[in-house]
């Protein structure tokens, strides 16, 4: 049983297919299928079978998947041992995050690579994606910045490690001159006949709202528009008296908040958690360890400055 049959099985198993495969291990869908074949005979039991025109991993292979996993961790770390005691930790580490994180968060972690010069660099790239393909950027990306509803369930932990990062509440985001606006706090009764611009179908936000829909009995909630990206969001609501849901710490920029406030919810708690997904093997490189620190630390610093404005807006 060879480390790199066990590598293409894992690879079979995150990427979905033959040619998916080849395609990141820079192997002829051949010799993708020969590595199979000849982990398939060092065990007594089928790994693969046919679904249609693809290949996918039976229950055993599942498992074999796993430890192979361990097996590519435990290699990683005995080789990073040598690499860090040799080449320091300069390393090139990628980072991808939804588009919010990004925004918020990007340019003081970019900046905090080139303001270090004995410490890694980061390459960035913001993914829109489900809640249910976040798992799958970590085949991509070093670092793989999620977040899904708090009363959702967990990432897959037979495949990423998850590195907590925060719980962010979820608010009602109103133009200033809205009578609601005026509140602290909104309660769903006060948000009835109010017309809503919402996340996609099947998009971390969208769930909550959906939420608040079951928990408004008798007052459903109008969704006119659906849009993801939160800047635009808030340029809605900036020129119209739609109301919506914005992310209490990274869902506001600087040039909406003259236009636009948050107001937390009074009778329903909303919030989603923020993770770092990576690999196993990937954390064990001291570099991507310092980013995973340095995005830690910009979200600290968002949350307190967040929480500070809302506190100045109560006031104002």
């Amino acid at each position: 049983m060879e480390v790199h049959h066990l590598r293409t099985l894992r690879e079979l198993r995150d990427r979905g297919s033959v040619t998916a495969v080849s395609q990141a291990l820079h192997l002829s869908p051949s010799a993708v299928s020969q590595q199979l074949a000849a982990l398939q005979r060092s065990v007594p039991i089928p790994l693969t079978e046919q679904r249609g025109r693809v290949l996918v991993l039976t229950p055993a292979g599942e498992r074999l998947a796993d430890a192979g996993g361990e097996v590519l961790e435990a290699l990683a770390r005995a080789e990073n041992s040598v690499s860090e005691y040799l080449t320091g930790s300069r390393e090139t580490v990628s980072v991808t995050a939804f588009h919010s994180a990004g925004l918020a968060w990007f340019p003081a972690l970019i900046a905090s690579g080139l303001n270090d010069p004995d410490g890694p660099m980061v390459r960035c790239r913001d993914e829109d994606v489900s809640i249910n393909e976040f798992a799958n950027l970590v085949s991509d990306h070093d670092v793989v910045i999620a977040h899904r509803p708090l009363a959702s369930e967990s990432w897959p932990g037979n495949r990423v490690h998850v590195t907590p990062v925060l719980q962010e509440p979820i608010d009602v985001a109103l133009h200033r001159e809205h009578p609601l606006a005026q509140q602290d706090t909104v309660r769903l009764a006060d948000l009835a006949g109010e017309t809503w611009v919402a996340a996609h179908e099947g998009f971390a936000l969208e769930p909550l709202l959906v939420q608040a829909m079951f928990a408004s009995a008798g007052n459903p909630i109008q969704i006119a528009h659906r849009v993801n990206e939160f800047n635009l969001v808030a340029a809605i609501i900036a020129e119209t008296r739609i109301v919506g849901l914005l992310p209490r710490y990274t869902g506001l920029t600087p040039n909406f908040r003259k236009q636009v406030v948050l107001r937390p919810l009074a009778d329903l708690s909303l919030g989603r958690q923020i993770d770092i997904l990576t690999r196993p093997e990937a954390r064990t490189r001291v570099s991507t360890r310092t980013v995973i620190d340095r995005v830690i630390k910009v979200a600290e610093q968002t949350r307190l400055s967040a929480e500070g404005e809302m506190q100045r807006s109560f006031k104002s």
